[in-house]
């Protein structure tokens, strides 16, 4: 009867334990699988044909209104605008997000396939039996995740508002001249080989242009925080790692421990590097692209300050709300890749300070393993060439700010 008891205790413990990892994880997922599932680039693993032919036809409508309605005519215009230097400037701001915003939906389509695997490490991670404190490190990474999640959505969201909101009120930040806005407003700088003021034509290019942006808004914001939420995940699940190691003698079979240690971190190397493979590209782009906008964001404030009667407070307002925004989203890789570093180092401190000793020869053979593979370091990167690190950024942001001076030296 007791031993009946303790089975059916530790079934409903195990019952309580999966319910619980259920919650957790469909309440991590919400907002990524929203705002991807919305473009349809979310990695589904039981996605039926029908529903992938759906999903792959909706990111080729999205993909098309995009390049067609905004990125060429933009470029388009950068060709007719080439020479003057703040017009060229003002260009760059809308058609290097945008390129980057296709360049993302483009890479989450094409690996779609490749983070399914991901996803169901993650998901089985939530739902597997764990202690309270793992949980708990667990909610922390995901918390934090969240929160950069809806810092992202609400920086879209402004800049938003101000560049299509405001427009359709004839209201515009942007810096405008005759040869970049010779009839009504709109939201871009393009040129198209129509006339745009005539309607229906001004109506319908207006309404494929905000449309372009706020799908180029999620999609920019989507990703960044997708690739932060794995990131901080694999974070909280190196920590629980670590803590495992120390605790080490605290198992009855310590050879089944350490084995069960050693694939758990081959596991999570497979995880990183599945996250690196897949994001390695998209990340060296950004990292070009953060540092021409940061040289031209740059110069325009010094422009403000040094001809501020020339610039409204409201376009001054948006100069910086897109400084912020750029600034945030590239810091946050390079912060999300320095707690990568810094987690699996401790993993290496954990095992290099557990008291071996005190082991049996062979369980001291069997540690170095973790050992070894901990002192390879584990980093994201910029196309296999840069560590996404807080260094890596203070070096970009010093190479950046070198060109301001460059970009001065011109207009003057």
């Amino acid at each position: 009867m007791i031993r009946e008891r303790v089975n059916s205790a530790m079934i409903t413990n195990i019952i309580l334990s999966t319910r619980s990892g259920n919650e957790d994880y469909n309440w991590v997922i919400t907002l990524n699988r929203s705002c991807l599932g919305l473009f349809g680039v979310w990695p589904e693993p039981d996605a039926t044909p029908r529903r992938k032919l759906m999903t792959n036809i909706r990111v080729i409508v999205i993909l098309n209104i995009i390049i067609w309605s905004s990125i060429i005519p933009t470029f388009h215009s950068f060709i007719r605008i080439w020479g003057n230097i703040m017009s060229m400037i003002d260009n760059l701001q809308y058609s290097l997000p945008l390129l980057i915003s296709v360049m993302k939906l483009v890479l989450l389509w094409r690996k779609k396939e490749v983070l399914i695997p991901v996803l169901q490490m993650v998901k089985e991670d939530w739902i597997k039996s764990k202690s309270e404190r793992e949980r708990i490190v667990m909610l922390r990474q995901a918390r934090t995740a969240r929160l950069i999640i809806i810092w992202g959505y609400f920086i879209m969201f402004v800049s938003f508002i101000i560049v299509v909101i405001l427009p359709s009120f004839n209201i515009s930040m942007r810096y405008r001249t005759n040869i970049t806005d010779p009839g009504k407003i709109l939201p871009l700088q393009t040129y198209y080989m129509y006339n745009v003021s005539n309607s229906p034509f001004y109506e319908t290019t207006f309404i494929l242009q905000g449309f372009s942006l706020m799908a180029a808004a999620a999609m920019y914001s989507g990703t960044d925080s997708f690739m932060g939420f794995l990131v901080f995940h694999v974070c909280g699940q190196l920590e629980n790692f670590r803590m495992r190691i120390l605790n080490l003698d605290k198992f009855s079979h310590f050879e089944k421990a350490l084995s069960s240690s050693v694939q758990e971190h081959l596991r999570l190397i497979r995880f990183i590097k599945v996250i690196d493979n897949t994001f390695n590209l998209m990340l060296l782009g950004l990292l070009i692209y953060f540092g021409v906008l940061f040289a031209l964001f740059g110069f325009l404030i010094i422009t403000v300050m040094t001809q501020g009667r020339d610039l409204s407070i409201g376009r001054l307002i948006y100069i910086l709300t897109a400084f912020v925004n750029t600034f945030t989203h590239m810091c946050l890789y390079c912060v999300a890749g320095e707690f990568l570093v810094i987690q699996c180092d401790g993993i290496y401190e954990a095992t290099y300070h557990y008291k071996w000793y005190n082991l049996k020869p062979r369980q001291t053979r069997n540690l170095l393993i973790i050992m070894m593979l901990a002192n390879k370091p584990l980093h994201l990167t910029a196309g296999k060439l840069f560590p996404m690190t807080m260094a890596t950024f203070c070096n970009l942001l010093k190479t950046s700010g070198g060109y301001i001076s460059v970009l001065l030296a011109h207009r003057n």
